[in-house]
């Protein structure tokens, strides 16, 4: 069965929306991945990869890569504090509800003990400061990333020295790092 390259071109889109679909003469499409320079295969029937660095999920720019967050949590010990930005709101943050029902928020000491429920505000395009010294290894994390580089940001530009952008629930790899503590 011949499929359009419209429909190859859906498919491969919804797969992996940060990548350069290229077709070729079968019903085939290759996929670079601009994150680890994998190409994937996509058959009708069969995915197949040419590399084990692929990872599961488009990154968002600025997400520490699971290796980094493994040395640094490591590194870390007790002293890591893991910022999570997410609204307990979904009425505020309606993207929040999926993360929060893969990954819930802090409750110190029983659940995340090492975690603070600090929500990034999009109206003032800040958030509350963490009370540690400016030193302390910090992972600020939301959905999926993209708060989680805000706040990041926000917190280095307020003097914070140590400060790692985990992504989120949705950065499987990274999460097992870290979603934890």
């Amino acid at each position: 069965m011949r499929y359009s390259k419209a429909i190859l071109s859906i498919a491969a889109a919804v797969i992996s929306p940060r990548s350069t679909v290229a077709f070729t003469p079968s019903t085939s499409i290759q996929v670079l991945t601009r994150s680890t320079s994998a190409i994937t295969s996509f058959t009708p029937a069969h995915r197949s990869t040419s590399t084990s660095n692929t990872r599961t999920m488009a990154t968002k720019a600025g997400v520490s890569t699971p290796s980094e967050l493994e040395t640094f949590v490591s590194s870390a010990g007790s002293k890591l504090l893991v910022v999570d930005v997410r609204h307990p709101d979904p009425e505020v943050e309606p993207g929040d509800a999926k993360s929060l029902a893969v990954a819930g928020f802090p409750k110190p000491p029983e659940y995340r003990p090492q975690a603070v429920n600090l929500p990034w505000s999009r109206e003032t395009n800040g958030m509350e400061l963490p009370q540690v010294d400016k030193d302390t290894p910090i992972i600020t994390h939301c959905g999926g990333g993209g708060r989680g580089q805000k706040a990041k940001d926000y917190l280095t530009a307020n003097g914070f020295t140590n400060v790692l952008n985990g992504g989120g629930p949705k950065e499987t790899e990274c999460w097992a790092v870290y979603g934890e503590k």
